[in-house]
Order: structure tokens, then sequence, then C-alpha cells
């Protein structure tokens, strides 16, 4: 005998996927994304491999931590030992007698925070520009921003070593900190984020009144926020970072900043006694390190932004 055939009204739905209809509005089983379940294989999978990329990331830290607490004799001993035996702070006394540890500390800070307000600044106000002001060569402007991505540091640093050189400003703040003030990925970054902001909040501010500044402090920027959070921890964290141009550029502790500081440490005789520039490397994490822990959701947040539709 033959099935009769399913029939159904005009408020009926054919479930994906299978032979069944459900009433509009009918919550989908679990029949119904069946298909889409991978299976507690891929689950285990997925946490093997976010193990092996936080060992990856991990152990390399661990063992500077672990190197910096050992005595001198103790870190050349093979095979190597992962717990110091005795514990020791001499690394740490040690690094802050050698070099003057709090001068390259103060121009970090100085240079990290004054190039990076600048970059978050300018990086704001041409992103807004370009994505919400209207005016003639918007699109050739925000081409040159994509041009300026794709060029390496590494290729302008003669170029702007003569510049600064011919201004006079070698071993300064200033011929450190203005040729890093560029702002390609901040524009970039931000444009994004003001382009997916609904523009029904947009016209409804402008209806109200706002002019442009008020509307960026207002409207866009309460709006943003994750996206600036990230943008401006990931400036930081570059700056702070900084090794090339700074090394270029600066002769002594007067405004070297940390990493150029650190390489101090080492021996040019080839014989390096790595428990002090260990201590100096843990040193100069500790500030990126807190910084990263009190921001990382609104990091998050801002990185993924726009990653799911709605």
């Amino acid at each position: 005998m033959s099935s009769a055939p399913v029939v159904g009204t005009l408020d009926d739905e054919v479930v994906p996927g299978s032979g069944r209809r459900r009433r509009r509005g009918e919550a989908p089983t679990a029949h119904a994304s069946s298909s889409h379940y991978r299976g507690p294989g891929w689950t285990v999978a997925g946490y093997v491999g976010m193990a092996l990329v936080v060992l990856l990331v991990a152990v390399p830290l661990l063992w500077i931590l672990i190197t910096s607490l050992k005595e001198r004799q103790d870190i050349y001993v093979r095979p190597a030992q992962w717990l110091p035996s005795p514990v020791t702070g001499e690394n740490y006394s040690d690094v802050t007698t050698r070099i003057p540890l709090f001068a390259y500390f103060r121009n970090s800070f100085l240079i990290t925070g004054v190039t990076s307000a600048a970059k978050i600044v300018l990086g704001v106000l041409s992103a807004y520009a370009l994505a919400l002001l209207r005016f003639p060569g918007r699109r050739v402007l925000f081409l040159v921003v994509i041009a300026a991505l794709m060029v390496p540091n590494q290729i302008t640093v003669i170029s702007n070593y003569a510049l600064v050189a011919q201004l006079g400003w070698r071993n300064t703040y200033q011929g450190i900190i203005i040729p890093l003030a560029g702002v390609a990925f901040g524009t970039f970054l931000m444009r994004n984020q003001f382009l997916n902001l609904p523009e029904e909040i947009i016209e409804a501010a402008r209806l109200d009144g706002a002019g442009p500044l008020k509307l960026l402090w207002r409207v866009v920027l309460p709006m943003s926020w994750p996206t600036l959070v990230a943008f401006s921890l990931i400036t930081v964290v570059n700056e702070w970072n900084e090794y090339l141009w700074p090394f270029l550029m600066s002769d002594d502790e007067r405004t070297a900043p940390l990493p150029v500081g650190l390489t101090l440490l080492q021996n040019n005789e080839g014989v390096t006694n790595w428990g002090p520039v260990m201590a100096g490397t843990v040193l100069a994490m500790l500030p990126i390190l807190v910084l990263f822990l009190f921001l990382q959701r609104q990091m998050i947040k801002g990185l993924t932004a726009g990653a799911v539709k709605s």
C-alpha cells in the first residue's frame, strides 16, 4: 500500500533535510541541525589544537622566567633544568646595576605614550573623515592608505634616517617619535568599523543637529569602543617593542627605550650572562602583560566585530 502524500497548509514549512513539516513559528528541533553537528571528535581536535598553540607560546615565556631565577652556573647545565635550584633574585638586582634600567623605562613610557596617542588620534580622525564625510578625492586617499600598508617600514628607514639627521634630530625624542607616528593600520581598521555602524543612528544624530566632532565624540566612538580598545592595545604593544628605529636614532640612555637598553647586557666578546638578559626581558614584558590582562575582553570584541552577521 502506498503511503499518502504529506499535505500541509500555507502555515506549514518543510524542515530542511527531512520530509517532515512543522508549523511556522515552531522552534527547530535537534534533528533539523543534525547535519551541521560534527561530533565529539572535532571538539577534541579543536581543544588539542588550542593546547598546542598555547604550549608554543607559553613554553618560551616560561623558560625566560625560569632562567631569570637561576644562578649563572645553572643556566649552562646539560641537560637543562626546568626548576631552578636554588631560586635567586640576583639577576634582577644585577640588571639594575649594569645598565640604567629606570632611565630606559622612562624613555619607553614616554616614547610609547606619545607615539601611541598620536597614532590613535590621527587614525580615528582620518578614518572618520574617510568613512562618514563626503569630499572630493576620498577614494584616492583611501587607496594611498592601502598602499602605505603594503610598504614595509624597513624600506623607508634609509630615507627617514637621512631626513632626521639633516634636521639635527638624532638622539632626540622627536627624532624617534615623529617618523613612527604613521596611521595607515589605524585608519584602515577604524574606517571599516565606522562603515559598519547603523546608518539610521548616524542620520538621526545629524538631524538632531550634531556636528562632525559631536557626532564623532558622542555617537560614533561610544559604539566603536571595542574596536578602539583593540586598536589602542595593538598600537601600544607595537610601540613598546619597537627596536630598529630607536636603535638607529638614540646613542645613550637619554633617549634610548628599554629594548635598546637590554642589548647592552650582552657581551660583545660572545660570552653573554643570560641571567640578567632574561631578567630584563621579564621586566620589559610585565607592563604590557598587565595592560593586556585588563583589556583582553575588549580587544577580543574589537577584533571579532563584524565577523558575525546579526
